[in-house]
């Protein structure tokens, strides 16, 4: 699956009791579907997965799947403590259409998590897991920083396909990109202004099986088997593509395309997705200026929505720019008026 481009990570609504807030969900989904970026992160650090029971996994999945354009890449965060639940999870989200699966390092055991240990566990994972591997390393909480090494040697795993890395560092960026340069290249299929075709969009080019037409109805002749009429074809077409670096980082996101990674997997995006694509399109379209500029409009409102305020924080700038956010699951806390009004201050040139 081809990753480039802006990725929103997207936040899971609830109601004030904490119970999952489907309609807003759609809701949430349906707009990021109408915006220009490539696709979606479900359940992933911004989405609070780790907050969520499994039935509750189950149902975001699926509602943000039916809910999602056909063309938005879809990347479902599955990572859990032990490669048995993980793998179960990544079962579910192939069932549901995903893309791929996005796949944080296991840390609760952190003495033992070594080199070794990350090198069975992921590569056992890449060896059954029905969808593409996308590594996750985000050490702010795991406390486990995936060793760029054992990026480069899982990196030759035909099925992991790409790394989120939310250091923010960019000279790690650049020496992933490089140790991954050699790693091994697949061919995705692409559309034919080269962005990604995904699963969705394949199954929507295969016409249903054949249906019979009721005798009663062709005037007492016998009923027939009708070929139900196709779909217009999509033609597709076919690209190479290495292993790719997506920054988890949105104040230096440019910085990171700049060093080589593809794209970004962006909590800021949750709330201001038009904000974060325009670096990216201005970056595509070599407009280096342009492209300068649009960082700066969102460096600020990164480090404190995201860094400084996190979950809390990014779903009140949700609130702020038409998307529902709403509260976060205790032992996270809205925020008090002073941080909402920090955080309407430095969102105030963000809206959508």
């Amino acid at each position: 699956m081809l990753l480039e481009g802006i990725f929103p990570a997207i936040t899971t609504p609830f109601y004030p009791d904490g119970r999952l807030y489907i309609r807003k969900l759609e809701h949430n989904v349906d707009r990021y579907s109408r915006t220009p970026v490539s696709g979606l992160v479900v359940l992933g650090s911004t989405g609070e997965a780790v907050m969520l029971n499994d039935e509750e996994s189950r149902i975001v999945l699926r509602v943000a799947r039916e809910t999602a354009a056909a063309e938005k890449v879809l990347l479902a965060g599955v990572g859990r403590e032990s490669l048995t639940e993980t793998l179960r999870l990544a079962d579910l989200a192939a069932e549901q259409q995903y893309d791929a699966v996005l796949v944080r390092t296991p840390h609760y055991y952190g003495p033992q998590m070594q080199r070794t240990e990350m090198l069975t566990y992921y590569r056992a994972l890449a060896d059954r897991s029905p969808l593409p591997v996308v590594l996750y390393s985000i050490p702010k909480f795991t406390h486990y920083e995936l060793p760029i090494d054992v990026i480069a040697e899982l990196a030759q795993h035909p099925n992991i396909i790409g790394l989120k890395d939310s250091t923010g560092n960019i000279r790690r960026v650049t020496e992933i990109v490089a140790a991954t340069r050699s790693a091994f290249r697949r061919e995705f299929l692409v559309t034919q202004t080269f962005t990604a075709f995904t699963s969705r969009m394949m199954l929507a080019l295969t016409p249903p099986p054949e249906h019979f037409v009721p005798a009663e109805t062709l005037g007492g002749q016998a009923a027939v088997a009708v070929a139900p009429p196709m779909p217009k074809a999509r033609l597709a077409r076919k690209k190479e593509v290495g292993f790719q670096v997506l920054t988890g980082s949105a104040h230096n996101l440019l910085d990171a395309i700049e060093a080589g990674a593809t794209g970004g997997v962006l909590a800021l995006a949750a709330s201001a997705p038009q904000a974060c694509q325009e670096i990216y399109t201005a970056w595509r379209e070599n407009d280096p200026k342009i492209a300068r500029e649009k960082q700066q409009r969102v460096t600020e409102a990164s480090h404190i929505v995201g860094s400084k305020l996190g979950i809390p924080g990014i779903k009140h700038a949700c609130d702020l720019n038409g998307y529902y956010g709403g509260r976060p699951r205790i032992p996270l806390l809205p925020l008090d008026a002073e941080q909402q009004a920090e955080v309407a201050r430095v969102m105030s040139d963000l809206r959508n």
